[in-house]
């Protein structure tokens, strides 16, 4: 016979329902069909449930409680009481009015201050919160879950090396935060370590079937936990919103449930400033996808953007006075080598220069960003890339080349690299001088602001 606590954790985030059923049994005589209905539990499960108290059980014909003299004893498997957030709409609303403006290339648009906690208190109310990711998080749902449930494991992953440092600077470093670019790959810290994922992901086919599979890689447990997505489309486009429930499917997805138009939002009128809430349970078939590089809606990096001319890289081989430089995909899952490589990064949103920096070993790069880009727009901004990877490359910065739209990065191998800026991949846990928080992770996945810190003790 399985123990409470055994049976509990069989249903993971899932027992708010059997916690439930044994505050009706502490309550007295409740007959089985009752309780089944009010807890709105399984019956196997709650078959399990009864099994589990051995004698702390009565049973009189179909009714069952458990012994008045047994029933403290239970008090600390009962459902957690709700948290009412009167504060929290205020905190939030000025948190957001703080966050780094969104950026329209990546799809961002602003939820409202009341969707947060709308948001932060739906989830609390639903599952025991354990470990629960953020497959981006602008909208700081993350803060306003960990001011209603400290006690929560949150993790943020992020494009946006803005809103990494904003959530730890307001979580007071409590929330985990990693960077990644999902197209390239998780953090493997946090494959397989999550009972819930949110996200709030591009509502393009493309986009949302990406973040969806990723945060199948994310769970735990994949049939056991629980995908939570936004999603809205135009009613006068019902074909769009098609393709995509039809992309989830196809990753092996079930629908729960659809709450209509749960999030609202500052923005976004072509589908009435609101999206729908998907709960979304993987099967034991739920399945990656082939990554595709375009899954914004507009932008550098829309679905329907192209890559650079080939003359246009010729032109990046010349400048790198290395006309027979290999040309390499902005991959930096793995370590990068090669004698010389040219990277297209002109849909960079501002962190994949940095990224390839720390993931190619290659004597000499040669990399093609907009003019723009965010590492080059100042000698403030040229002076913090140098002073993070000057340890391993000397930087020629050609602002205004090829042409006045995009510049090139030329980076040479000093001779003397620093070890760990050139194991990007490995775990930190073996490089003397990291702090131990630290040394489950990999330099490739740090935000910025961490990274910053700790590259000059490296």
């Amino acid at each position: 016979m399985s123990s409470l606590n055994e049976v509990l954790a069989s249903h993971g985030v899932h027992q708010r329902p059997l916690r439930t059923a044994l505050a009706l049994l502490g309550d007295g005589w409740i007959r089985f069909d009752e309780l089944i209905r009010r807890a709105a539990a399984p019956r196997r499960s709650v078959e399990e449930l009864l099994d589990s108290l051995g004698a702390d059980l009565e049973r009189d014909g179909d009714a069952v409680r458990l012994r008045p003299s047994a029933s403290a004893r239970y008090a600390e498997f009962r459902p957690r009481t709700e948290k009412s957030a009167p504060d929290l709409l205020a905190e939030m609303t000025r948190l957001i009015e703080r966050v780094p403006p969104p950026l329209p290339a990546l799809d961002h648009v602003q939820a409202t201050a009341e969707t947060v906690v709308r948001r932060a208190v739906w989830l609390d109310a639903q599952y025991e919160l354990g470990r629960l990711l953020f497959l981006g998080d602008h909208d700081l749902t993350s803060l306003a879950v960990h001011r209603l449930r400290p006690d929560a494991e949150l993790t943020v992953v992020d494009l946006d090396e803005r809103v990494l440092a904003y959530v730890e600077e307001h979580s007071g470093g409590a929330i985990r935060t990693l960077h990644a670019d999902l197209r390239v790959g998780l953090p493997h810290a946090v494959a397989g370590s999550a009972d819930l994922v949110f996200s709030d992901p591009p509502y393009t086919p493309e986009g949302m079937g990406l973040f969806a599979a990723r945060g199948v890689e994310a769970l735990a447990d994949p049939p056991l936990g629980r995908l939570l997505l936004a999603y809205g489309y135009s009613p006068r486009h019902p074909a769009l919103g098609a393709q995509v429930q039809q992309e989830l499917l196809r990753l092996g997805l079930t629908f729960e449930a659809i709450l209509p138009d749960f999030h609202a939002y500052h923005g976004a009128q072509a589908i009435g400033a609101a999206a729908d809430l998907y709960v979304c349970q993987p099967t034991a078939k739920a399945r990656k996808q082939k990554v595709k590089q375009g899954i914004y809606t507009h932008g550098p990096q829309s679905v329907e953007s192209a890559g650079a001319s080939a003359a246009l890289m010729d032109r990046v081989r010349e400048l790198a006075e290395r006309p027979s430089v290999e040309t390499a995909r902005a991959d930096w899952s793995k370590p990068i080598n090669g004698e010389a490589l040219a990277f297209d990064l002109r849909a960079d949103p501002g962190p994949w220069l940095l990224r390839v920096l720390l993931a190619a070993n290659a004597p000499r790069l040669a990399v093609l960003v907009p003019n723009s880009h965010p590492d080059l727009v100042n000698a403030e901004a040229q002076a913090a890339l140098h002073d993070l990877v000057g340890r391993k490359y000397r930087l020629k910065l050609l602002r205004s080349l090829p042409d006045n739209k995009h510049a090139v990065v030329v980076a040479d191998l000093v001779d003397s690299p620093a070890v760990p800026l050139t194991r990007a991949h490995a775990r930190l846990a073996n490089v003397p001088g990291v702090p131990l928080a630290l040394h489950p992770y990999r330099l490739i996945d740090l935000p910025r602001h961490v990274l910053q810190d700790l590259l000059p003790t490296l």
